[in-house]
């Protein structure tokens, strides 16, 4: 072998020993590889629309929406359909009713007592009932549920999804409190006068409208006076000092003028007794455009009834102005829309929202009718009401622009679950 200077490099190369750390310097351990940020999770179910109207006035274009968990996890504008995901026209957050009226019977009130503050709607559900299924067709995804309008302080309303489990509990929502009671005709209806020896409970007041109100205006004294009495103490009167102090939404069904004109009087008299100050809320208030500036006066959130043919409505005979909502949306009111629980067909929620634009609300302002505003009332603007990430899955999928008469809802979405499918 002819030694070489190449050899010879090679050689001093591969014979050296190895390198080792200078005196007092600490070893240098070997670098560990870099970690690999960790792949998303696939999403549960993914949804492409041309317009997406979010609730807050922007209109998303072309957008993509992931769900995981339930909650709206990312909401992408700008993006193409990817192959297989269901493409819509429109798409909006779930609607809520916050008069779905879904109690017929008795079975929701208890009418051994005209107050009844206490008790708990929940109990007398029925998610068998076909009419949840119904409204979830519509695109209605929460409603609230309140015991029948018999007795003049019915009880506790409750927030519940169109679509879940089979259980209350599961379904229910943790809004604010809702205390439902009523003023008009509707409980004094079946109390009569005791001719003789009374043959059954219904021999009471109220049996007129001034009975109605004498039994509010009572309830609330005695709840105050329960409080510096204890021997004065009944059940329900803790619900009502919740009410006094504004802890919980006052609901009310008024459905004429004189009747709205009432209750907001009661809570104008308890704040001048220095009792508190009502969070009132007007159920089923057909009339409130005749004296909207009363309303404006003591910050009344008012839910109207839906539109009917003639215009007349309720038990009372109300009159519904077919411009009722803007006029009170100019006025600065705040304004829900209610369907009173109509399914599939011409008067469904949506259409509500429809009749309230050709009386003349913006299409931003009947989409808050029917989600944001009912969402705050019931405390879950955090969760409801818009499309949003983090926000609930809760979503309604149109064929055409929202509230159209040519459109309609072809799939809805409540809590990340696929209702009724687009396809």
């Amino acid at each position: 072998m002819i030694w070489t200077p190449f050899l010879h490099a090679a050689c001093l190369t591969l014979c050296a020993p190895p390198l080792q750390d200078a005196p007092g310097a600490e070893p240098q351990e070997p670098e560990a590889p870099k970690a690999q940020p960790a792949a998303a999770p696939p999403a549960d179910l993914r949804l492409h629309a041309e317009r997406v109207y979010t609730g807050t006035g922007e209109i998303l274009k072309n957008a993509l929406i992931e769900v995981r968990e339930g909650k709206i996890s990312s909401l992408r504008p700008g993006r193409s359909a990817p192959e297989g995901v269901p493409q819509v026209k429109a798409i909006t957050a779930g609607m809520i009713d916050l008069s779905a009226r879904l109690h017929s019977n008795f079975n929701s009130v208890e009418q051994s007592t005209e107050v009844q503050p206490h008790l708990d709607v929940a109990g007398s559900v029925n998610l068998y009932d076909k009419r949840f299924a119904r409204l979830a067709r519509t695109g209605v995804t929460t409603i609230l549920v309140n015991p029948l309008d018999r007795n003049v302080i019915g009880g506790r309303g409750v927030a519940l999804k169109t679509h879940g489990p089979m259980e209350v509990e599961a379904r229910r929502l943790k809004a604010r409190p809702i205390l439902r009671g009523a003023i008009g005709s509707e409980p004094s209806a079946a109390n009569h006068a005791a001719f003789g020896r009374p043959t059954d409970f219904y021999s009471r007041r109220p049996t007129t409208r001034m009975g109605v109100e004498w039994e509010w205006r009572k309830a609330f004294f005695d709840a105050v006076a329960a409080k510096r009495l204890p021997e004065m103490d009944f059940p329900g009167a803790e619900d009502l000092r919740e009410a006094l102090a504004g802890k919980r939404t006052v609901m009310i069904q008024a459905w004429t003028t004189q009747d709205i004109r009432t209750a907001v009087y009661l809570d104008e008299e308890m704040q001048r007794e220095g009792f508190g100050d009502l969070d009132l809320v007007i159920d089923a208030g057909a009339e409130a455009w005749k004296e909207p500036a009363m309303l404006v006066r003591n910050s009344t959130i008012v839910v109207l009834p839906p539109h009917t043919a003639g215009g007349r409505i309720g038990s009372d005979g109300a009159f519904l102005a077919w411009n009722t909502a803007n006029q009170l949306v100019e006025q600065g009111l705040t304004v829900c829309l209610s369907a009173h629980g109509a399914g599939p067909g011409p008067a469904t929620l949506g259409h509500q929202a429809g009749f309230a634009m050709r009386g003349g609300l913006s299409f931003d302002q009947a989409l808050a009718a029917v989600t944001t505003a009912p969402a705050a009332v019931l405390g879950l603007s955090d969760r409801l009401g818009t499309v949003a990430e983090g926000m609930d899955a809760d979503l309604a999928l149109w064929n055409g622009r929202p509230f159209a008469a040519t459109s309609r809802v072809t799939g809805v979405v409540i809590d990340g679950t696929v209702v009724v499918n687009p396809r």
